[in-house]
């Protein structure tokens, strides 16, 4: 259903407006100094149809809107265009993302967003609108800049969040505390968050550079360098987050490295006493035989044999020790 205290209406470069029906935009449209938005909150499809029919929105648009796990993307029509995007935020006790999905029509003078759940925020967007009051006057280009640092920012935070949990990561690696299946299961699930997130991060590369190559998409230009901004933040998203991918892979590849080294070290040592423990067996079972030998019912046959076990299994002892065996 619509959400009908989310709406706006700017006038000659001055909010004038908000909370107002969203019956009323059909109204506020036809004025070439008015520019409208409006937000609608896991809106129906007959919502959608009827906006549509409002502000000449394409049906392709109208169904991408209404269909979940779309890509981010901008799709450009003949009156309008079509966003869509996604904000993120990292848990880093579980190592997974959340994900909330938006969509935007946006016309000449009237945005409308779309959520999916109140999980996006469409409250923080509002907050950079009226953090940056002298922009106004750029009317669309303000407010559609307005929506995407939120998401770009959302993107390079969530980046920033992982980092410091594959720092975490790496000092496991060779701390002294052994690697566990917790760590493991972690290293599994940031990795699993690091492939979603580069879905979401990748494509908003083509998005604003298309605005920002589109220079009717930015007003009159003084919005331009605020547009390259958010595209500087999306660059270093997407190479924070190349990075880190293969950092993670790196970590991923230490810890079966150090578990197999592990495995190799504790059959080294097993191997090693098993060889020591062979020596007294060999020779108490040769002085086991059912017939004479050197020392037989002697005292000191006794002591050669203990003494041979005593000295060998030192000398291996120490053999072992010197090639780090044991």
């Amino acid at each position: 259903m619509l959400d009908m205290g989310r709406t706006r209406l700017y006038r000659n470069g001055k909010l004038e407006a908000e909370g107002f029906p969203v019956a009323d935009v059909s109204e506020h449209v036809k004025d070439p100094s008015a520019v409208v938005w409006f937000d609608m909150c896991e809106p129906t499809e007959e919502d959608l149809r009827a906006i549509s029919e409002e502000l000449g929105i394409h049906e392709l648009a109208v169904e991408d809107a209404l269909q979940h796990k779309q890509r981010p993307k901008l799709d450009i029509y003949d009156s309008h265009k079509f966003l869509n995007v996604y904000a993120v935020t990292f848990d880093p006790d579980s190592g997974r993302l959340d994900v909330a999905e938006a969509a935007a029509f946006i016309t000449s003078n009237a945005l409308v967003t779309v959520r999916n759940s109140e999980r996006f925020d469409i409250g923080e967007v509002v907050s950079r609108w009226d953090d940056s009051p002298a922009l106004t006057e750029h009317g669309i280009a303000f407010l559609l800049h307005g929506l995407l640092d939120y998401v770009v920012d959302t993107h390079f935070e969530t980046v920033e969040a992982i980092d410091e949990q594959i720092e975490v990561l790496e000092e496991s690696v060779f701390g002294e505390r052994p690697i566990t299946q917790g760590d493991q299961r972690r290293t599994f699930e940031i990795r699993k968050s690091l492939v979603t997130l580069r879905r979401l991060v990748m494509p908003m590369r083509e998005v604003v550079n298309t605005l920002i190559r589109r220079n009717g998409e930015i007003g009159d230009g003084a919005m331009a360098p605020y547009y390259q901004d958010v595209y500087d933040q999306v660059l270093r998203a997407t190479e924070w987050t190349e990075s880190l991918r293969d950092l993670l892979s790196n970590i991923r590849e230490a810890h079966l490295t150090m578990q197999s080294n592990k495995m190799n070290l504790i059959m080294k040592r097993v191997t090693s006493w098993a060889a020591i423990i062979a020596v007294p067996t060999l020779i108490t079972g040769f002085y086991g035989q059912n017939i004479p030998f050197p020392g037989f019912e002697h005292s000191w046959g006794f002591w050669t044999s203990s003494v041979a076990i005593v000295l060998v299994s030192a000398v291996l002892y120490r053999s072992f020790r010197k090639r780090d065996w044991l």
